[in-house]
């Protein structure tokens, strides 16, 4: 009996060693050097200044910036989530017809013009960092506006999104995809 104690002890220790020390230090010393950027976090840096995260939409509410879509959680990284409403509830029809009507004032479109569904509802985590290039070109006369750029400088603007976007992984998964935050960074570093 005594004897089972020990090697179940002994056993323990060499597993806690192994699973708590040596493997954690292993993946995190292979991530920091064939991955740096994204083992921290795929932060966005200027000078000495963290501007966000890649990974985490952020709230952009100048007429200036493409905005992110809507986030349930108010771009809360720290409780991620969406809001569990479901698709035949009556708050989330309102929510979605109060969305499509701000969304139609602010970026001046006609009534009736085509919505992207990402701009209407929240995505699943709250903090989804990109919308579709659709969205992002229903918002240039606004940033046009808003910055009194020129005609040449709309078409410059019109394709840094066609730059900043995204296409599907290996051609076939997701869809193609615009970062909110990129784009912004892109489009002061051009305006």
């Amino acid at each position: 009996m005594k004897s089972s104690i020990l090697i179940s002890l002994k056993l323990l220790l060499a597993m806690t060693i192994l699973t708590g020390v040596i493997y954690p230090l292993l993946v995190f010393g292979l991530a920091q050097t064939i991955f740096p950027h994204q083992a921290n976090g795929s932060l966005i840096v200027s000078g000495n200044r963290h501007l966000g995260s890649e990974l985490i939409g952020q709230k952009f509410s100048g007429n200036q910036y493409f905005h992110s879509r809507p986030s349930a959680i108010d771009y809360n990284p720290e409780c991620s989530g969406a809001s569990n409403l479901s698709m035949t509830s009556a708050k989330l029809k309102v929510l979605g017809l109060k969305r499509d009507s701000a969304w139609l004032v602010s970026n001046k479109l006609y009534p009736g013009a085509t919505i992207p569904a990402e701009m209407r509802y929240a995505s699943g985590s709250g903090l989804d960092p990109h919308i579709s290039p659709e969205a992002a070109l229903q918002q240039v006369a606004r940033i046009v506006q808003a910055r009194h750029l020129t005609n040449a400088q709309k078409t410059e603007l019109i394709d840094l999104v066609e730059k900043q976007t995204e296409h599907r992984q290996f051609g076939i998964l997701g869809e193609e995809r615009v970062n909110v935050l990129l784009l912004n960074i892109a489009t002061d570093k051009l305006f």
